[in-house]
């Protein structure tokens, strides 16, 4: 009979009904499909810190191939004494890089209070660092050794400058995660691609400080 055929062909459609947009599996993310598909793995943002600091490392190379080349041109390379903080400035910022361990120990650990504690420490040391940086400058101002005193003396400036600004910058970076909690990155991401920065600046700093005042 005719009804009996509609009845059986709507029957059909509900039990194919599952087989339609319902079960379509769930997008990879979590039960927040959306948010899912922007979130970027913590190796992408390593990757990209690393290009980066390949390019500065390249940046600071051809300036020391070019102190190296210009020493050996001529006889107008006059040698000054390192101002003594600069010694300091290098203990400090040393220093720095066992409380940035020491820290991110402590957010492994989940100790989020000793974690913020040693986070300050070293966001205060390269602010300290940077401040004797300065100084060091003044103190060779004083004596008259000035940009344009000799090749040496402008090498110095050049390098300690453009350090100065990279490692102005990882301390803005260091406040950043302090002051506020991180939105398209983690904490741990954050502070693993920090840290990677800070330790490249602190030994980036060693040579410099090796190449422009001993062995010479």
């Amino acid at each position: 009979m005719p009804g009996a055929v509609a009845t059986e062909t709507i029957v059909t459609i509900e039990v194919g009904g599952p087989r339609g947009p319902a079960s379509t599996p769930p997008r990879r993310g979590g039960g927040d499909p959306g948010r899912g598909a922007h979130e970027v793995p913590q190796r992408a943002y390593v990757t990209g810190m690393t290009i980066a600091l390949a390019g500065i490392l390249m940046f600071f190379m051809a300036l020391a191939s070019a102190l190296i080349v210009r020493k050996g041109m001529a006889n107008d390379w006059q040698n000054f004494t390192a101002p003594r903080i600069l010694y300091l400035n290098t203990l400090v910022l040393l220093a720095s890089s066992f409380t940035l361990v020491r820290s991110r120990r402590n957010l492994a650990h989940g100790n989020l209070d000793s974690f913020r504690h040693w986070w300050n420490v070293t966001t205060v040391l390269g602010i300290f660092f940077l401040a004797g940086q300065v100084i060091a400058w003044r103190q060779l101002a004083h004596a008259g050794v000035y940009l344009g005193t000799s090749p040496n003396s402008s090498f110095f400036y050049v390098f300690t400058a453009a350090h100065g600004v990279h490692l102005l910058c990882g301390v803005l970076a260091l406040i950043s995660v302090a002051l506020r909690p991180t939105h398209r990155m983690t904490r741990g991401t954050a502070t693993e691609v920090i840290s990677m920065y800070w330790h490249f600046m602190d030994a980036l700093w060693v040579f410099i400080f090796l190449l422009l005042f001993l062995g010479r």
